[in-house]
């Protein structure tokens, strides 16, 4: 039999590193509950000393999730650790995650420690960790860019501290795959006790090679590897957990390990993460991309109606592709509306939010003909957004757009549940309202991304909009759909303002330590 492939999935911690990904708790909460869904390992639910909101979050996943190991991560810190500690206490498995930089520069240059300073304080932040739990994972950060024999010296002692998991990061994506695998290989070789750990892998893809260098560690003896949906992550990303499990699962006569995800599950978790992030996934990303299934090549689609394997590698419904949707009209009922939603990994948690949703479920049917799985989970999304921040809501929008004039809308918003309503001209439609609601909020940021696309095919097909925008350093995205893209752009845009209006400013430590 294989050996087993541990996956860490770290998108509601790594992943939310990402400028302007920053999710709420039941953001958090819903997208673990598809991780555990999938059978994901391990998951990183956050860095709990990083402000009270990350705690709360890490703390409500190790509450709800009963399948995977809820992790947090800490510095190798007193403080830290009992945060932590606190933070994943509620699991039924609850792993704490530390960790110190041993590469010279950033001993040097950023923490200003000598070598056996570092040494010393990982051993004890190891132990620290072990007073809480059994489950302790470790990682050198930097540990690409670190002195071999330092680093041998470190995981060494580290593991006879107790660290059950030794993580392995290439934290600024400096690692080639010949490198990184050599690495690996040397400190299992070379490392005494290398036997009494899982040996795991980080990866970050700043030249690419993230999935690269994860999956040659896996052939040189790793058998945890970190990824995040979407390969979402702070500057390049990290490496992508869809393309290491397929990887892995397809290429069985190369890799002596698998992994127990359900990956069937794939899609649907990169959907909801893409939903609620704002980070759309480009057609031609491999596995969860739009067309990664696609074939327009005349000779192609000859080859795959003849024989699939001749033109796929991978079957489309094993990482939840498939034709097989149920379409939701205006006349389905609340019923299958809730049933659909929950085979989509969707609960309420209350009838009034099931009432809620179907209400603008009934109105999004008299808009639009038919309703695809798209349209739901978009539906979805938008209704626990909406509910997160309730200081602005739009009442009502005119827009007049037509050849020869200039644009112009009038905005009607709820403040604080007073209305207030201006008007003002713009270079189109959108322009128009985006500027008549600033008159209102009186915002003062910067508009630093605005996206759309379509939902599903055809004319009436909903429009989603995504925005961010930048005020005072924090970064924040707004989301929004609806068949009129106007008042999809007009929603994503309030969004986006309630989140600076409700969200106190989140304090990162592990943005000057990443992993």
């Amino acid at each position: 039999m294989s050996e087993q492939l541990f996956i860490f999935d770290t998108t509601l911690r790594d992943g939310e590193q990402s400028p302007g990904a920053s999710m709420t708790r039941d953001e958090k909460v819903r997208i673990a509950t598809v991780l555990e869904r999938m059978r994901v390992d391990v998951i990183e639910a956050g860095f709990p000393a990083a402000s009270p909101g990350d705690y709360e979050a890490v703390r409500a996943v190790a509450t709800v999730v009963k399948g995977s190991t809820v992790c947090g991560l800490a510095r190798a810190v007193d403080a830290d650790i009992e945060r932590a500690a606190e933070a994943v206490k509620p699991a039924q498995s609850g792993r704490i995650h530390t960790f110190i930089a041993t590469s010279p520069i950033h001993m040097r240059e950023k923490l200003r420690m000598q070598p056996e300073e570092v040494l010393k304080q990982a051993v004890r932040a190891v132990k620290q960790a072990r007073r809480y739990t059994d489950n302790v994972e470790f990682s050198p950060e930097d540990a690409g860019r670190s002195e071999l024999d330092f680093l041998c010296r470190v995981v060494e002692a580290a593991i006879k501290a107790g660290a059950g998991t030794v993580n392995i990061p290439d934290t600024v994506g400096y690692n080639v795959p010949s490198q990184f695998g050599s690495l690996i290989r040397q400190l299992i070789d070379r490392v005494p006790n290398s036997d009494q750990a899982v040996f795991s892998v980080h990866c970050h893809n700043d030249l690419g090679l993230a999935v690269a260098n994860s999956l040659e560690a896996v052939i040189s003896g790793a058998r945890q590897v970190e990824c995040t949906i979407n390969g979402l992550g702070e500057r390049a990303g990290n490496a992508s957990l869809e393309e290491i499990v397929m990887a892995v699962r397809t290429r069985q006569d190369i890799f002596p390990c698998d992994t127990q995800l359900d990956t069937t599950q794939i899609v649907p978790a990169s959907r909801l993460v893409s939903s609620i992030t704002g980070f759309s996934v480009q057609p031609n990303k491999a596995v969860v991309g739009a067309n990664a299934f696609a074939h327009e090549s005349g000779i192609h689609q000859d080859g795959v109606i003849k024989k699939r394997e001749t033109y796929e590698i991978m079957r489309a419904e094993d990482v939840g592709w498939s034709a097989n949707r149920m379409v939701l009209g205006k006349h389905s009922g609340r019923n299958a509306f809730r049933t659909r939603l929950k085979e989509l990994g969707i609960d309420f948690k209350t009838e009034e939010e099931l009432n809620s949703a179907f209400a603008r479920f009934k109105e999004l049917a008299d808009k639009k003909h038919e309703i695809f799985d798209e349209d739901l989970q978009a539906l979805v999304t938008e209704e626990g957004l909406e509910h997160a921040a309730e200081r602005f809501k739009m009442v009502t929008l005119h827009v007049c757009s037509q050849t020869g004039e200039t644009p112009k809308a009038t905005v009607t918003l709820s403040v604080n549940g007073e209305e207030e309503t201006a008007v003002a001209e713009g270079s189109g439609p959108v322009d128009a309202t985006f500027k008549a609601i600033e008159r209102i909020v009186q915002c003062g940021g910067q508009l630093q991304l605005y996206s759309v696309s379509n939902i599903t095919s055809g004319t009436d097909a909903q429009g989603e909009v995504t925005v961010r925008i930048e005020k005072g350093g924090r970064i924040v995205n707004g989301h929004g759909a609806d068949t009129d893209i106007v008042i999809a752009s007009a929603k994503s845009y309030i969004m986006a303002l309630n989140k600076l209006e409700s969200q106190a400013l989140r304090q990162h430590p592990q943005y000057s330590q990443p992993i």
